[in-house]
């Protein structure tokens, strides 16, 4: 990953810290609020509630704002922060002027330097097309520096499997699996339709497929990661937010 110069603007006044260690509940991840559609159901907006630190990429600062919920920190490189917020929150922006990489990048490179790995991404799709599937192909190179990290949005959770493994499921939950690699040869149990040495050379591939089980498990050559979507994992969230 390369280096970025931030310039933290103004830091005597800054937030004080909430994020002391990675020992934080897994509940609770810090979250980096993009600026797409902002989330539209309780139980994703419960995360951005929740979060210890609220980093936000640039002009969503403004839809947290009108939400409800202060944003920590601001970064990118501020072209979309209204005068107003910019003024208000002086002490939390973090200008990054280089322009090869987009505000998600940035925002993910400051929690990584912070030391903060566990991570939620909300705010990253809807919108533009091309912003959405940007934000969600950078996630496999965010998990090889922060493994549990999440894409959420009002319909699912998206994850990164970095190597074979078991993964937690639901019976009947729809789980659909993405490879960047068209010769990666993939093997499953625990789903509905069984993958034999499948490879996947479109993204539709193996999209909609479903848990039988608690959990599944993927064999695959680890030289590629695979990117899992869990539709409505956040269905158990809704009900507990619910009954609270």
């Amino acid at each position: 990953m390369s280096a970025a110069n931030f310039a933290i603007l103004e830091t005597p006044n800054a937030p004080e810290e909430k994020v002391a260690s990675q020992a934080d509940e897994p509940s609770a991840p810090v979250v980096i609020l993009a600026d797409g559609e902002f989330p539209q159901s309780a139980a994703a907006q419960r995360f951005i509630v929740d979060a210890p630190t609220l980093v936000c990429c640039d002009g969503a600062a403004e839809k947290a704002v009108a939400f409800g919920r202060e944003p920590d920190w601001i970064v990118g490189d501020l072209d979309s922060v209204p005068k107003a917020l910019k003024e208000r929150f002086r002490d939390r922006l973090v200008r990054v002027a280089e322009q090869e990489t987009n505000d998600l990048d940035k925002a993910f490179r400051f929690c990584v330097e912070r030391g903060w790995t566990e991570l939620a991404i909300l705010g990253a799709t809807g919108l533009r097309a091309d912003h959405a599937l940007g934000n969600i192909s950078r996630l496999a190179d965010f998990a090889r520096v922060a493994p549990s990290i999440r894409l959420i949005d009002d319909f699912g959770v998206f994850r990164v499997a970095l190597e074979s493994g078991t993964f937690a499921s639901r019976p009947g939950e729809q789980i659909s699996i993405f490879s960047f690699d068209p010769t990666q040869a993939i093997t499953s149990q625990g789903l509905k339709y069984p993958l034999n040495r499948l490879k996947l050379p479109r993204w539709s591939t193996a999209t909609l497929n479903e848990a039988l089980g608690e959990s599944f498990s993927l064999e695959f050559d680890a030289t590629s990661p695979l990117l899992l979507f869990f539709a409505n994992e956040l269905k158990e969230r809704s009900c507990e937010i619910c009954a609270d």
